[in-house]
């Protein structure tokens, strides 16, 4: 028999495995798109040589998102009902950070809470101050401690840890309390991928950001070299049709492109 190893998962794996599940049964819509970000990313960088405090491209990102989505509020709301939906005045969105926690990279979850109001330099700070806090091995969210009965879920038997998602998902002012009401994940930031990944949510909306690729393109009738962000959006079409979905990554587009808020 060949030699092999056995490897413990951290706790925040099994919500992860549970999230999957429940989130193929979303009815999500998924767009694949590209834009450029040339300028934008110039724009960043002229930001930061002019600043102490300096400011990532996925706080940028998130800004925009975050504003844009205010624009179309539908996009982040959630089923109440067969009949009726609800939507929060706040854009509150769900990221990972990845920590370090006994020798074992762990993603942890972090929410922006207002992203819709919030400065480009306030979000850096959050996103730098997550990934700089101390966590304890049971420890599975940043932004408070963890309380007994989330330790609780995780020795629960899987049926019953699915049926809290559901109970969660049907109850959607207790979801937004728990995990705002957009997931974005960058996965493809951790290397260069020219491609793009479809990641399963339980958020109304959720954003699959891929590396950033040189490629040819066409700018003003000319060729030139620019730099691509590729990204994977998903829309529950419970909540709205593909017209409005349309308008929006119209409108996110521009937003991305132009460089808005730099």
């Amino acid at each position: 028999m060949s030699n092999y190893k056995i490897n413990r998962f951290p706790k925040s794996r099994i919500a992860s495995i549970d999230i999957c599940e429940i989130g193929k049964q979303k009815h999500h819509v998924t767009g694949l798109v590209e834009f450029d970000v040339t300028e934008s990313r110039k724009k960043i960088r002229d930001y930061n040589k002019a600043h102490v405090n300096k400011i990532s491209f996925n706080a940028w990102l998130l800004s925009v998102i975050g504003f844009t989505i205010k624009k179309h509020e539908a996009t982040s709301s959630y089923l109440m009902g067969k009949h009726k939906q609800i939507i929060f005045n706040d854009i509150n969105i769900s990221l990972i950070v990845e920590k370090e926690i006994n020798g074992v990279k762990v993603p942890i979850p972090l929410v922006i809470e207002k992203a819709n109001e919030a400065s480009i330099e306030s979000i850096a700070k959050q996103i730098s101050d997550a990934k700089n806090i101390n966590l304890k091995g049971d420890d599975i969210v940043i932004q408070r401690k963890t309380r007994k009965l989330e330790k609780i879920y995780y020795s629960l038997p899987k049926f019953l840890r699915k049926y809290f998602w559901r109970f969660l998902l049907k109850h959607p002012k207790l979801a937004y309390k728990k995990m705002g009401n957009v997931a974005f994940t960058s996965i493809g930031m951790m290397g260069k991928v020219d491609g793009w990944f479809i990641p399963i949510s339980v958020h109304p909306i959720c954003f699959g950001i891929s590396s950033i690729v040189k490629k040819p393109s066409v700018v003003n009738d000319k060729i030139e070299i620019s730099e691509m962000l590729k990204m994977s959006i998903l829309i529950d079409h419970d909540v709205i049709d593909g017209a409005n979905m349309a308008r929006f990554i119209s409108d996110l587009s521009r937003n991305i492109e132009s460089g808005l808020h730099l």
